[in-house]
């Protein structure tokens, strides 16, 4: 929540902030961040979609809880961003997105890894053919395993599928299975995975997930997501193409590196200067807010945001029945989209 209200904070393009925090928890957090901006505080969504007519409604809760909260804002008018998972099956996240489409209006995942500038510059390459045709895209997103060790966590919806959906693919895996068809254009229409619980913590979500993926182009791509560590994070997502590769490293320094065969620095390991600017969620709630209020695309629609738990919960539903499972995900016209600048 407080990346949220700093980021909102600095959104040039959003005015004014009305706050439903049923807990009491958030208020004074988000008048500290938000200052004048933060205009209205209510103790219910129900009550604040009653009295205000937000043309954007932010919505971050236990998944669980998250759906008849995220249809009663659409069902008011409201653009939806929603923090991820929002839903703990996929076919509540397809009636929130059927609902969406039917009223014109963007129900968007926190994916905030989008606007990352080696990703936007990753993205341009591909699309330019710079690595060619791409072949295969090896991933791998890991975590602490220190945390799930504290009795505290235990306790929270986090560790608890029946509250949260699943485990570390659902919470951090995610991001990576997005990133790649941002990056490439493509969709993943099959997966094959597993799913474990390796650390032996008191917890019903996994710990690890492994999967093997095909995309809508016929790439083929691999997945590792897991609490491992004893802290920080290791991170990966490393494209083969048939000119080259890129490979990125959100967690590392470089955070681009990338390789061609052709070209004035063929065969040369090239390295990406990322500028020094804001990362992760405070330009990407910019770009959202931006998108809405100019009525301009979004930096993630609601089809693309539902590919990706369609993605999800296929893998989950390969993992538990032991097979392959088709995926139904939506083609996404790459080369119709806007190509951002760097």
């Amino acid at each position: 929540m407080s990346a949220y209200f700093s980021a909102l904070a600095a959104a040039k393009d959003c005015d004014e902030v009305v706050l439903a925090d049923p807990s009491g928890r958030w208020a004074d957090s988000a008048k500290k961040a938000l200052g004048g901006k933060l205009t209205r505080t209510y103790a219910s969504h129900d009550e604040l979609l009653a009295k205000e007519s937000p043309k954007l409604c932010l919505v971050s809760m236990e998944a669980k809880h998250a759906p008849p909260v995220i249809e009663a804002a659409l069902n008011s008018g409201s653009h939806v961003f929603s923090e991820k998972p929002g839903c703990v099956s996929v076919d509540q996240f397809e009636k929130l997105a059927t609902l969406a489409e039917s009223k014109h209006l963007q129900l968007m995942m926190a994916f905030a890894n989008r606007t990352n500038p080696e990703s936007l510059a990753a993205r341009q390459m591909i699309r330019k053919g710079h690595i060619g045709r791409i072949y295969s895209i090896d991933m791998h997103i890991v975590a602490d395993q220190t945390r799930l060790t504290r009795s505290s966590y235990h306790k929270t919806w986090f560790a608890d599928k029946t509250r949260a959906g699943g485990g570390h693919l659902i919470w951090l895996g995610i991001h990576w299975l997005d990133l790649s068809m941002f990056l490439t254009g493509t969709e993943i229409t099959q997966a094959t995975g597993v799913v474990a619980n390796v650390g032996g913590q008191p917890i019903s979500v996994e710990d690890s997930a492994a999967a093997t993926l095909r995309f809508s182009n016929g790439t083929l791509g691999t997945i590792n997501s897991g609490y491992y560590l004893d802290a920080g994070y290791h991170t990966q997502i490393r494209i083969w193409g048939s000119k080259g590769w890129i490979n990125l490293d959100s967690s590392g320094t470089p955070k681009m590196v990338w390789y061609e065969n052709t070209g004035p620095k063929a065969k040369q390991i090239q390295t990406f200067e990322a500028p020094i600017e804001p990362r992760g969620y405070s330009p990407f709630v910019a770009r959202v807010v931006s998108a809405i209020a100019n009525d301009t695309p979004p930096p993630i629609t609601t089809q693309e945001s539902l590919n990706t738990m369609r993605t999800i919960f296929g893998i989950y539903a390969a993992a538990e029945s032991g097979t392959a499972k088709t995926i139904n995900t939506v083609p996404v016209p790459f080369q119709n989209q806007p190509l951002e600048t760097q």
